[in-house]
């Protein structure tokens, strides 16, 4: 059986519950991710900060702001305020095919790995397209002797 830890991203990138949305958006724009487990002072689980959420605390467009103007406002709008709170996490043991049911029904992007209240990897829609390739790749070797 296949396991959360063999598939996850280890040691992915984290926040902290004090960092400011505009960390979040450099960090997301310069890792090219969308997901942001957040941490507390104590370095454990607080919650989840996605590319969703940072887009719709972004004053739109069409409001006629500048750059600079949404760059202070997200300097001043703390991660912890605007974070997905009692977010559904995995351990590191939990069966890759309970995960994926969990993420498919609740429509989830990602699943952070927890062990012991510590981010120790994220579960994203992009490991299962890895999977994916692979089990393609070996069907396809057997298939072709």
């Amino acid at each position: 059986m296949l396991c959360v830890g063999e598939l996850m991203t280890r040691d992915p990138v984290v926040l902290h519950d004090s960092d400011t949305l505009a960390t979040a958006r450099t960090t997301m724009e310069r890792r090219r991710i969308r997901h942001l487990p957040v941490v507390g002072p104590d370095g454990r689980f607080v919650g989840l900060l996605t590319h969703r959420d940072l887009l719709s605390f972004t004053i739109s467009q069409l409001a006629d702001i500048d750059d600079t103007a949404q760059d202070e406002i997200d300097a001043s709008i703390m991660v912890g305020t605007v974070m997905r709170q009692g977010v559904m996490a995995a351990e590191p043991g939990t069966p890759v095919r309970e995960a994926a049911q969990i993420m498919l029904d609740n429509k989830f992007g990602c699943l952070p790995v927890v062990d012991k209240g510590k981010v120790v990897g994220i579960l994203t829609e992009a490991d299962f397209i890895k999977l994916t390739i692979g089990l393609m790749d070996e069907l396809a070797r057997i298939r072709n002797g």
